[in-house]
């Protein structure tokens, strides 16, 4: 049998390289090993990656269309730096977001469909908590929200929250580090999954703003006190 002469696989184009790289600097950023403030050099990152400093450019323009970064002129991307101002808006925009997907999610009749994957998640957060595996914790927490959002059958809702998720991720390390019990926060959610269960649109919503306001006030407060000394 002739082998095909078609390469098994095909380049990686400038769009897609810088895609990647993207993904490794969001990553760093959300980790903690890029701090807020911190200085994203494209010669250094260009070099250890074995690339041209062209594609990491372009990795440091998506972050900065995402929140993460901030550019100034003739000295580079830096880590993007929140306040309790910025951080209050995009709990803010998450209430608006999540309540209406939550209320969708019982209006449109899709409840039983998530339920057991949202246990699921829950789990996976307390077992991560008590391991303090926080990295993890985050992500399945997002997850967790995701799936509600992708759950009410609106694309804009979810569009808005993809474009998000990074700084969600951010914040929730920072809820994380404010709450004194990590796993008490996971097994809150529960309280979500309840209301939705209920069948009444009203109830989904008060749980979800009950859920998103309490770590608003938390994490804001937080940062305002950290402000002011």
């Amino acid at each position: 049998m002739n082998r095909s002469t078609k390469p098994l696989f095909q380049p990686l184009t400038r769009d897609a390289l810088s895609q990647q790289i993207a993904r490794m600097l969001t990553d760093a950023i959300v980790s903690g090993q890029l701090r807020p403030g911190d200085r994203v050099a494209e010669s250094v990152i260009a070099r250890d990656l074995g690339v041209s400093r062209a594609p990491v450019r372009e990795a440091g323009r998506l972050l900065e269309s995402a929140g993460l970064l901030v550019s100034h002129a003739n000295r580079g991307f830096f880590v993007r730096t929140m306040d309790s101002e910025d951080l209050d808006s995009l709990y803010e925009l998450r209430l608006c977001i999540e309540r209406e997907a939550a209320a969708r999610v019982v209006r449109e009749g899709r409840v039983d469909g998530i339920i057991d994957k949202l246990r699921r998640q829950i789990d996976d957060m307390v077992d991560s908590s008590k391991d303090e595996q926080l990295i993890f914790q985050i992500g399945v927490d997002l997850q967790f929200h995701r799936l509600i959002v992708e759950s009410s059958g609106n694309a804009r809702f979810l569009g808005v929250f993809d474009k998000l998720a990074s700084e969600i991720q951010v914040c929730t390390a920072l809820i994380e580090r404010v709450f004194d019990e990590p796993g008490l926060v996971a097994r809150n959610h529960y309280l979500i999954i309840d209301a939705l269960a209920s069948g009444d649109e009203d109830e989904a919503r008060a749980a979800m703003d009950y859920h998103i306001s309490v770590a608003r006030e938390t994490v804001v407060s937080h940062f305002r006190n950290l402000e002011t000394t």
